[in-house]
């Protein structure tokens, strides 16, 4: 082993030291006296759990602030401004990448997907991994990640097109698209139900195809790092051939668009969270290659998504029961 590898795996292993010390002292000193004072000790495993995910959560939101802030004022797409409506969407992210929300959701969750395994399992089903199917790929964990965030990312774009296409779907995930300032914050601004049936979805295809917990885990990491990238006020293209590879501002900001982002034949356009490949492939592709301004065309002529967070969520119900 030559040295620079030597150096390399003695930084990582003292990074997962200090990383596995931070977490058990906040799970130890701040998170389980409080589960014992509210007599909640049956979640204690669960509480480990979050308390990584919430370490997790504060480490990307500090990461994207500062790296993203930068491009912003780099080349900004719209002059910067510390709006009250980016001031709501700085709330949805800390909800949801400190775990708040997924928490939550996951509560929802739980008794389906649950249910769902134990029918499998009744049934003489045990999901099949990637790894059965190809075990070269468990020499190689990397390549086995890569494989699942292709999948995800599959089923991703086609539950984005179903947000655009059903009418109940596209009345709470509207919210998402109402962002007339958007910036890299607006990629958590979402409602809570629209969050749920997304996540539903996603942990269905996580389970048949056999995605592991931990693995799940770094897999929304990576995503959502890459999908703040996308939501950036910042004038990025990756070029003609980067842009079937990944996804840059350009590119999402163009399935932002008032018109060519939800209207049209498809009911919008550029619809890859990670990978346009998807959306070369299928016909979604957008030949515009501008910054437009970003909306829904109804709000040209006044119609109201709210300004805060709890008028926003109130707004989607009343549009999902056709009053709004």
């Amino acid at each position: 082993m030559d040295p620079l590898e030597n150096l390399v795996l003695g930084f990582a292993g003292a990074f997962v030291a200090a990383w596995a010390q931070l977490h058990a002292t906040l799970f130890e000193s701040v998170v389980q006296p409080a589960l014992f004072h509210l007599g909640l000790t049956t979640w204690i495993e669960m509480a480990f759990d979050w308390t990584e995910v919430f370490l997790i959560g504060a480490v990307e939101i500090v990461l994207l602030a500062l790296v993203l802030t930068a491009l912003e004022k780099w080349r900004p797409v719209e002059a910067r401004k510390v709006s009250p409506a980016v001031r709501v969407d700085v709330i949805y992210t800390l909800l949801v990448r400190l775990g708040a929300l997924p928490l939550a959701i996951f509560f929802l969750l739980l008794p389906l997907v649950e249910g769902l395994d134990g029918w499998l399992r009744l049934h003489d089903y045990i999901p099949p991994k990637i790894e059965d199917a190809f075990p070269a790929l468990l020499a190689h964990p990397m390549a086995s990640f890569l494989v699942y965030l292709v999948i995800i990312d599959f089923a991703m774009y086609w539950i984005h097109r179903a947000q655009h296409r059903l009418g109940f779907w596209w009345a709470l995930h509207a919210l998402h698209h109402s962002q007339r300032e958007m910036t890299f914050w607006t990629d958590d601004r979402n409602h809570v139900l629209d969050m749920v049936f997304t996540d539903a979805v996603l942990a269905l295809v996580a389970l048949a195809v056999g995605v592991p917990p931990g693995q799940f885990v770094l897999l929304v990491a990576v995503s959502r790092a890459l999908e703040s990238l996308a939501h950036a006020n910042v004038r990025m293209s990756f070029g003609r051939v980067g842009e079937w590879i990944l996804v840059s501002p350009r590119f999402h900001r163009v399935h932002h668009a008032i018109g060519p982002g939800h209207e049209g034949r498809n009911h919008g356009s550029n619809f890859a969270v990670l990978f346009p490949v998807w959306d070369h492939l299928f016909g979604t592709a957008s030949p515009v290659r501008d910054y437009p301004p970003t909306g829904i065309r109804d709000q040209l002529t006044g119609r109201d998504y709210g300004e805060g967070f709890w008028r926003q969520q109130w707004l989607g119900f009343k549009r999902l029961a056709g009053r709004a």
